[in-house]
Formats: C-alpha cells, structure tokens, sequence
C-alpha cells in the first residue's frame, strides 16, 4: 500500500464518519412533543390552573407559542426543549392546582368539624 491509497482510505472514512455523524445529529419535527405539550395545558387548565397558578400556566403556554415559531422556523432541536420545559410547567400547575384544592376542602372540613363542635358545647 502506497502513501497515496492510504490517503484516499483515511479521507474515505473521516467522510463516512461526517456523513453518519450529521445524519446522527438531525431532528425530526417535534410534533409529537408539541401534542403532548398542548395536552399538558389542557390537563392543568382542566384542575383549575388559572386560578390556582396563573403564572406558571402562562409561562407553559408561552413556551408552546415560542417553540411554535421555532418549528415553523424549523428549529428542532430548540423548539423540543421549549416543548420539554412546556410540559413540565404544565404538569407542574396541574399538581400544584390539584394540592391547593384539596387544602381548600380539608381546611373546609376542618371549619365544619370545629363548627359541629361548638354546636354540640352550646346544647350541653
């Protein structure tokens, strides 16, 4: 094997590797991502998150409008993080939605008990 071929061998592979390597690297559309982003809100609007977290609701569907832009824009890679970081809000106002409500019922429950108490003192 003379230098020559050994040249052409070395640059056969290092564009094989740049070939696999940006085929490796592509990211397809996120609509997978988007759909389940969307769901998230719908899920947190449903536990009463614009009530309860306004703030972090607004935040998830701001990141979904953004990352909308992006794969318009065809911005994969960054649009699926906004997408990740959307879900996660949501999913976050939901729990938080879903605790403050039960707080509420058990501080009502609480209020009806010591109520039933003071009932129950003033017949005796």
């Amino acid at each position: 094997m003379n230098k020559h071929t050994s040249m052409l061998g070395a640059a056969g592979i290092i564009g094989i590797a740049v070939l696999v390597g940006g085929c490796a690297s592509s990211v397809e559309r996120p609509d997978g991502q988007l759909q389940s982003a969307e769901s998230a809100i719908q899920q947190a609007v449903s536990s009463d998150a614009r009530d309860f977290e306004p703030v972090l609701l607004n935040q998830a569907q701001n990141r979904v409008a953004d990352a909308e832009e992006l794969i318009e824009a065809e911005k994969y890679r960054e649009a699926t993080r906004l997408l990740e970081k959307a879900s996660v809000d949501a999913q976050l106002a939901g729990a938080r939605s879903d605790t403050a409500k039960a707080q509420q019922a058990v501080e009502e429950i609480n209020t009806n008990i010591e109520s039933l108490r003071q009932r129950i003192e003033e017949r005796q």
